[in-house]
């Protein structure tokens, strides 16, 4: 029998999975589509690696295992799985067709909805991932200012003018790698330290898990317009999610350029580039963008009706209330039990465990505490990425698999057993170091 949602007496048989990763071997580079969701960040032997349904909040893997999802596809999904106003949309357009030959009025009523719930919204482009439309805002800074460099922070997907700051930066010129710097957030000198004459842009996550400090956000707008700077707000994770207008709207803060993916489809692949015309208008002639599935229909009917539902369902203050519960109850369960090594904190509609190196190391903490929830029929990845589907029930299990789970965690910690409670490889770092270091533009 299959596991389910509730207190498992056995750790989940995944042997359909494994069968499917043995045929991905040699066959599929890195195995994985998608960094965050690959084998590396579940642990190994216990957690499955593919998963075939899901529904609400809770999604079956290849062997027929149940989970509440914790993850929502590392952030494209919303409102949940199989959320009926979304593929109703879906269906509906699917009957007329997918891609034409000529424009489709969808791009036009998705664009409108966009700009009347979108600070600084003046122009609107589509795209189909997040770094394909975090490129084309730097493309657009350059050619708006005439200059080259770009300041960075966060994460901003694969492509050279970003991946060449990190440590798997093979491939890309040196002279590309040349004209990308990084600083930390909440680091106005850092920045102030680091532009100079040829700064096109700052790129930033406008939140991650850390909050603005010292009206961090709008002294970044500050010297942008004193020294001619483009500023884009990447937000992948803050657009539709921290408010439906995003970091925009909820810090009162205008980018002269926004990127968006992940929420405003619930599942579906669009990317969206959004700012001022002055800007934007150089896609007319002078910049090129264009893609052949950009106008694609099926995710821009996805995207109206996802939009509608945020907007008129009130999505991201659910959102917040639901994440709200599970930080707060985290931490209660935490302290009772004298853990102060492992802590919940970030914004609530996203929130993130972290496990202090003093009391043993990370990763393997973090995958026993994994190991045990999943066995509680929770997929949990060490984040709360909610959606609007998870229900007060979903929150009340979550917490009570976590009165089971950190008490292990805490024995183990204790009697410095933790990799021996492991049945598996420890989970990985999802990604080689890109912050907590700041490479400043070279003297002239």
């Amino acid at each position: 029998m299959a596991n389910g949602v509730r207190f498992n007496e056995s750790y989940p048989v995944i042997t359909e999975s494994d069968r499917l990763y043995a045929r991905a071997l040699g066959l599929i580079p890195a195995v994985t589509q998608t960094l965050a969701k690959g084998p590396g960040q579940y642990i190994k032997g216990v957690a499955p690696k593919y998963l075939v349904r899901g529904k609400g909040s809770h999604v079956w893997d290849a062997d027929g295992n149940e989970y509440i999802d914790l993850t929502m596809g590392v952030g494209p999904i919303s409102l949940g799985y199989a959320h009926a106003p979304v593929d109703n949309a879906i269906r509906r357009q699917l009957e007329d067709g997918i891609t034409f030959s000529q424009m489709h009025p969808l791009e036009v009523e998705v664009a409108e909805l966009v700009r009347e719930v979108v600070p600084n919204a003046e122009s609107v482009r589509y795209s189909k991932t997040g770094c394909d439309v975090t490129t084309a805002a730097v493309r657009l800074a350059r050619a708006f200012t005439g200059r080259n460099k770009v300041l960075c922070c966060g994460y901003h997907g694969w492509h050279d003018w970003y991946i060449a700051v990190t440590d798997r930066n093979k491939g890309i010129p040196l002279q590309v790698q040349d004209l990308t710097y990084t600083f930390n957030y909440n680091d106005i000198q850092g920045v102030l330290d680091s532009i100079d004459g040829d700064t096109a842009a700052i790129i930033l996550e406008p939140i991650v898990f850390e909050a603005p400090r010292d009206n961090f956000l709008h002294r970044l707008r500050e010297i942008c317009d004193k020294n001619g700077i483009v500023l884009i707000f990447d937000e992948m994770w803050t657009g539709f999610r921290l408010a439906v207008g995003g970091a925009q709207e909820y810090f009162g803060v205008k980018a002269d350029l926004a990127t968006y993916s992940k929420a405003v489809a619930n599942g579906m692949p669009l990317s969206i580039l959004a700012g001022r015309k002055d800007i934007m208008s150089l896609l007319e002639k002078d910049v090129f963008f264009f893609t052949t599935f950009g106008g694609e229909t099926l995710s821009l009917a996805a995207a109206k009706a996802t939009i509608q539902e945020l907007r008129e369902k009130n999505v991201p203050a659910a959102l917040a209330g639901t994440g709200k519960r599970l930080r707060e109850g985290y931490n209660a369960i935490a302290r009772e039990l004298g853990m102060d090594y492992t802590a919940c904190s970030g914004f609530d509609c996203r929130t993130i465990m972290t496990f202090d190196a003093k009391a043993g190391n990370p990763l393997e903490m973090k995958s026993l505490v994994q190991q045990e929830m999943i066995k509680r029929g929770v997929l949990w990845g060490g984040f709360h990425n909610v959606c609007f589907s998870h229900s007060a029930d979903d929150v009340a299990h979550i917490l009570a698999a976590y009165r089971e789970a950190l008490p292990i965690l805490k024995h183990a910690v204790e009697g410095k057993t933790v990799r021996e409670k492991l049945r598996g490889e420890p989970v990985e770092p999802v990604f080689r170091k890109t912050s907590n270091f700041n490479i400043k533009p070279k003297a002239k």
